[in-house]
């Protein structure tokens, strides 16, 4: 009983490993082999570090930001926005809402020991505050205890370091649209006490924003009894423009309802056109790594051509030629892919801890928060991302061998053993 035919025979994968080994006098085959193996480890593992970071960094803020803020915004257009407890009661029972917060926001002057800053000043109410993702939750001294009954405020760690103050030191705050008087409007200033510092590891809203009290931040910026708008959150973030239609079936006051995506919609795009347009680059590493594959095995056949007359003499068909030659331009492609792969995974696993490492290397700092936003290098690996990478690269492996195995198969033994 006959064996049954195999793809790719014992003979064929012994040619192949023969041709990847080459002896001292054709080490060139074996540099170019070599070198195509990095281009392809290199621009896999490169491709998945990039995508991997460009994907957390968007999480992360994504994250930060819509904690911070509300997924959905109602401001008046009649100034400040009167009886909102009245609108926060038609708008609660709309489907898809999970909370209704109104504040009280304004900028103003903040002045500590060290100097003076711009801040948002923003007023919330003691129990809606408790439930701003990276504010109750990430307290690094003080406490909430003092947010209402003593007028305290929150500052944030970064402002605390560049004011100088601290829990229970006095911050005063400079506001140009002050009292009314015959002699124009005087700026206001106040002092309120320090209750408490958070740090959310987002520099922006660590070091630019102040949290006080609504009712005294109706007092600081002349809001009377009215806010400056309702801050809504949603159970599912990418339904807000469905949500904002229902909003605006139920609110009789004219309003202008805004969501999140609008307002961060050229920051979000500039992410994601700067993630593609990185993707398209850095497969051109990969492309030109599988380059070096075709170069190296047309250099390859033209050395072995006298090898394949014989082979070819010997019994061995057309099929079997392309095969060896199409298994050796491969195998490159597939344990260079396969590194990549696994350089790139464990890479991203330690990515915070190795750019710490090389900080301290260096004495430089790699991911400065003040032009990234966030305190630490995010890294979030998405598995159908990383398949598609593999793909890629072992499509484009395949496809290089295509051409100089075909011209292996097609060479004539009676030539080549006439002119070898």
């Amino acid at each position: 009983m006959s064996e049954p035919a195999r793809a790719f025979s014992a003979f064929e994968w012994m040619l192949c490993r023969r041709y990847l080994h080459a002896r001292r006098k054709e080490g060139f085959i074996s540099v170019i082999a070599g070198f195509s193996f990095l281009g392809i480890m290199l621009g896999v593992a490169t491709l998945i570090i990039v995508m991997s970071v460009m994907n957390g960094f968007r999480t992360e803020l994504l994250s930060k930001v819509l904690g911070f803020n509300g997924h959905i915004t109602v401001v008046s257009l009649q100034g400040p926005l009167q009886k909102f407890d009245d609108v926060v009661e038609r708008i609660s029972p709309v489907a898809g809402i999970k909370s209704v917060v109104p504040l009280v926001e304004g900028q103003a002057m903040a002045s500590g020991v060290r100097g003076n800053s711009g801040v948002l000043v923003r007023g919330f109410r003691k129990k809606d505050i408790a439930t701003l993702n990276g504010i109750g939750n990430s307290l690094r001294a003080g406490s909430l205890e003092y947010f209402s009954s003593k007028n305290g405020v929150l500052i944030g760690s970064r402002l605390a370091n560049k004011l100088g103050v601290v829990v229970g030191s006095k911050l005063t705050l400079i506001s140009p649209r002050g009292n009314v008087t015959p002699f124009g409007v005087t700026p206001r200033i106040k002092s309120y006490p320090i209750a408490a510092i958070y740090h959310i590891g987002m520099s922006e809203y660590d070091a630019g924003f102040v949290f006080m009290p609504l009712e005294e931040a109706q007092l600081y910026f002349n809001k009377g009894e009215g806010v400056s708008a309702l801050e809504i959150k949603i159970d599912d973030p990418d339904k807000a423009q469905e949500v904002r239609r229902n909003i605006a079936k139920v609110v009789q006051s004219p309003v202008n309802i805004s969501t999140w995506q609008e307002v961060n919609s050229s920051f979000f795009s500039a992410l994601q056109v700067e993630r593609n347009v990185m993707f398209l680059i850095l497969t051109l590493i990969v492309l030109v790594a599988a380059l070096n594959i075709v170069s190296g095995l047309i250099m390859l056949v033209k050395d072995k051509s006298g090898d394949i007359a014989i082979l070819r003499t010997m019994g061995a068909t057309r099929g079997s030629i392309m095969r060896i030659f199409f298994i050796t331009g491969a195998s490159i492609g597939v344990v260079g892919t396969l590194a990549g792969f696994v350089i790139g995974t464990v890479f991203c696993a330690y990515i915070e801890n190795i750019r710490q490492f090389l900080s301290s290397l260096t004495g430089t700092e790699l991911f400065s928060p003040e032009i990234y936003y966030l305190s630490q290098l995010p890294a979030e690996v998405n598995p159908t991302e990383v398949a598609s990478v593999v793909l890629m690269a072992l499509v484009l492996s395949f496809i290089a061998t295509l051409y100089p195995s075909w011209r292996a198969a097609r060479i004539d033994p009676v030539e080549a053993l006439r002119y070898g």
